[in-house]
């Protein structure tokens, strides 16, 4: 095995999962980069199945007497459920992926899934278990979600950590883009089984038990990755060398990240995940909204082709990727933020023009999907810039808790949005809110280093 200089002088081992000579992938890197892909496909693929395929059956879980409002109070709970439940899980997972291993801590977040899914899958109706059945959807999708935020805590850094440097940000692009896969595929079986099981029916198959399927393939998935990982992956060598060598802290993680350098680079990359979240939320979850909702245009059109833009999406992914890995990924970033403030709130400002005088639905779907290259696939970088952002010790807790935590305020896009849209056009209020998505986005990676050349050997 062959040494390095670290950033402090200190030798340290080349990752046993690389070829130095070469810096091609070896087998045990790519089975862990295929495991990461396959986690974030599952992952997403779970935090859909309420939205896509649950929302037309939530019904069967509701007392006929309950009122529009309740109902769709209760549909945001459970999506909410999940997205409280990542945050949590990160760092309880992230702690353990950082004392206890990267392979381990998956395995044990990929079984909470599989369980949860399956448990989801099986629960009976308000019909029959009354008013337990408003309580435990919830409550299982809440501890699903915190097993779900400790899949990707711990395989995305160990699938870093064994990528050669010159790979890392294709790779990470090829892992985030499962992403959009995984929205197309659920909502491609929702599609699918709505029309075999006659969903539009308020008392048919689907309401009445299709809706089940879904669930089941996603647990049938989870427990796919579950074995995969078992025999498949290896654990980091990053994490085995720094263990051995004793580089590895004999605290709390937690306690680590919370304190001098980490602290600062947690708070870093906060304010730049949630420019990017703020990003994503406004195109992926509010634009589907204000297209149908309030500007009442074709649901199932709209639907197909933002399906069709997030194929597209799931392209760019990989090429963002090499673009950070080719031109450095805090510059990368800075561009992106550059290109949300000017290009992206430009095109969504001419999309709304467009709708409003009645134009063409293509065109208002090319121009989302603009924004939607613009402005969401620079996450492709984000997978490599986190793990390179945090030391070994507290790699997979600075992942997770960065990635995640996030989220939380640009979750509230839709009470921020009905705020704002007391003192300005409604309609107009997303281009404001893509404005300060790509601010943040900017100043959060001019705070933060250049990356892609660091070492995951500390």
């Amino acid at each position: 095995m062959s040494t390095k200089k670290t950033a402090d002088g200190a030798s340290a081992a080349e990752p046993l999962t690389t070829d130095p000579a070469t810096e091609r992938m070896t087998p045990q890197a790519k089975s862990a980069a295929k495991g990461a892909w396959f986690g974030l496909f599952v992952d997403y693929f779970d935090i859909y199945l309420p939205i896509v395929a649950l929302a037309p059956a939530l019904g069967y879980f509701m007392a006929a007497d309950l009122s529009a409002t309740e109902a769709t109070t209760f549909g945001f709970a459970l999506f909410a459920a999940a997205f409280l439940g990542r945050p949590i899980g990160t760092f309880v997972f992230g702690h353990l992926g950082d004392k206890i291993g990267r392979k381990r801590t998956t395995l044990i977040a990929a079984g909470g899934v599989t369980v949860t899914t399956f448990l989801v899958g099986a629960l009976p109706g308000y019909a029959v278990a009354g008013f337990w059945a408003l309580i435990l959807l919830p409550l299982l999708r809440l501890v699903g979600g915190v097993f779900m935020g400790g899949q990707y805590t711990s395989a995305n850094p160990l699938a870093i950590e064994g990528a050669p440097r010159r790979l890392r940000g294709q790779v990470g692009g090829i892992i985030a883009g499962a992403y959009p896969l995984a929205y197309v595929a659920i909502s491609l079986v929702t599609f699918a089984l709505m029309r075999m099981l006659n969903g539009s029916n308020a008392t048919g198959p689907y309401q009445q038990w299709g809706w089940r399927i879904p669930f089941v393939i996603g647990g049938v998935l989870s427990l796919c990755f579950f074995f995969y990982y078992r025999k498949e992956v290896q654990e980091s060598a990053v994490w085995e060398e720094a263990r051995k060598s004793g580089q590895k802290s004999t605290g709390s993680p937690l306690k680590t990240l919370f304190s001098g350098e980490n602290r600062k680079a947690l708070i870093q990359v906060f304010v730049l995940m949630t420019g990017l979240w703020f990003g994503i939320q406004i195109l992926t979850s509010a634009t589907p909204t204000l297209l149908i909702s309030y500007f009442k245009l074709p649901g199932q059109s709209v639907t197909w082709g933002l399906l069709i833009a997030n194929v597209v999406l799931a392209v760019a992914y990989p090429l963002c990727g090499l673009l950070g890995q080719r031109f450095g990924r805090r510059r990368m970033l800075s561009i992106a933020g550059v290109g949300t403030v000017t290009l992206s709130a430009g095109l969504y400002w001419l999309m709304i023009s467009v709708v409003s005088g009645g134009g063409s639905l293509p065109l208002t779907i090319l121009l989302v999907g603009l924004c939607l290259v613009i402005t969401v696939a620079p996450n492709a970088m984000i997978v490599a810039y986190l793990c390179e952002r945090f030391p070994t010790n507290v790699r997979s807790s600075g992942y997770g808790i960065g990635y995640t935590v996030a989220v939380v305020i640009p979750s509230f896009y839709s009470a921020i949005m009905l705020q704002l849209g007391e003192v300005m056009s409604y309609r107009h209020v997303p281009v404001l809110l893509l404005v300060v998505a790509g601010v943040l986005t900017f100043v959060g990676a001019r705070m933060g280093p250049e990356t892609n050349k660091v070492s995951m050997d500390d």
